[in-house]
């Protein structure tokens, strides 16, 4: 089945652009000039990724991906330009993936699109022979990765892709301690030159999200002082 991508920019140049060089890997391509615009086809259509400019009329970027994230989980890259460092820093708290900054080169945004697609396809929900589970149990949590599911005390939590993916990194490692820097190598799978912020913002709205349904599983994930985070079990 052809993955869909919807490309979100005021300006038509980027858009072109960028339906050119994703259109020759053979993905489906629609485009978006306006918040308002992106978020209504988000909301009606099946995506496989956004790419989601910042800075737009109608709604911006941020706008879009917090009404968005009150409904589904489809990766968002966001596109910004140079000078919007805080910008970013919000746009992962409201639950976007990954960013890129402007002036980019297209290869890399195919580059991009194609990391966060298997990423996601490889933690996408998947029935399969229930002989064959793969699943991680805590006291407090159970994250079924072969239907893509985490259960705290018995309460489903709904998490993005990259939320998801940090949170299973590091259950399948308990009571390891993590640096920024791996978990950036570990679980966005390239080089990233962006700020070690990424992680933390994860992070707090990972912790967020367990610990309206399960403080306890909340506190599993803890942080070490100058060095990164942790998956603690406590011994009971």
């Amino acid at each position: 089945m052809t993955e869909k991508i919807l490309i979100v920019d005021d300006e038509e140049r980027i858009r072109k652009l960028l339906n050119m060089y994703l259109a020759r890997e053979n993905y489906e391509i629609t485009e978006a000039e306006n918040g308002k615009q992106a978020l209504e086809l988000a909301l009606n259509e099946e995506f496989n990724c956004i790419l989601l400019d910042l800075m737009m009329p109608e709604l911006d970027g941020i706008e879009v991906a917090k009404s968005l994230r009150k409904e589904k989980s489809t990766p968002i890259i966001m596109l910004t330009a140079k000078g919007e460092e805080n910008n970013r820093v919000e746009g992962f708290e409201v639950g976007a993936d990954d960013y890129i900054v402007k002036p980019f080169s297209p290869r890399e945004v195919v580059l991009r699109v194609k990391a966060i697609l298997r990423r996601s396809s490889e933690t996408a929900f998947i029935e399969k022979d229930a002989t064959a589970k793969d699943v991680i149990v805590y006291d407090h949590l159970v994250i079924d990765n072969d239907a893509h599911r985490v259960i705290a005390d018995d309460k489903r939590v709904n998490l993005t892709p990259k939320e998801y993916e940090l949170l299973l990194f590091l259950a399948k490692s308990p009571d390891k301690v993590f640096e920024r820097e791996e978990l950036l190598k570990e679980v966005w799978h390239y080089d990233f030159y962006g700020d070690l912020r990424t992680v933390d913002t994860h992070v707090k709205r990972l912790r967020e999200k367990l610990n309206k349904v399960s403080p306890e599983a909340s506190r599993m994930i803890h942080t070490v002082w100058g060095i990164g985070y942790k998956f603690e079990v406590n011994e009971s």
